[in-house]
């Protein structure tokens, strides 16, 4: 599968102290550009929670950073569907800076039930159209 690349730039607010991109804030822009990959292929998220009583939640991630991102920068969130199961996705992300890699990671993402926030399947139309960009 082909990466989907999401632009960021960096705003004073993403900022700590030290003038660098806080932590945290690099799980932000991996939110962010997994929300547009879905949006790119037709899925919004508010939609598969009204239509299909569907909701995506981090399960879990590792992250390894590797370089600091500062004000200004303006940086490639990459991310590519590593892994379709019947309840998950597995994504990969690298952050860069032009060539430079500054973050990697890898997260899984379960599909729950919107409103009792229990693991469920993911709805068929979303494993296709996820299959279907492969």
């Amino acid at each position: 599968m082909q990466d989907f690349v999401w632009p960021i730039r960096v705003y004073y607010e993403d900022t700590d102290g030290g003038g660098v991109v806080y932590h945290a804030n690099f799980l932000n822009f991996m939110e962010r550009a997994r929300t547009e990959m879905l949006r790119a292929r037709g899925l919004e998220q508010d939609r598969i929670r009204d239509q299909d009583q569907a909701l995506f939640a981090v399960r879990r991630l590792e992250v390894d950073y590797l370089k600091p991102a500062a004000f200004n920068d303006l940086l490639q969130v990459h991310v590519r569907l590593r892994e379709i199961r019947k309840a998950s996705f597995l994504f990969e992300h690298r952050i860069q800076r032009g060539e430079e890699t500054l973050c990697t990671a890898s997260v899984q993402v379960v599909c729950v039930h919107s409103s009792r926030f229990k693991p469920r399947a993911i709805p068929e139309r979303i494993l296709q159209e996820m299959r279907d960009a492969d």
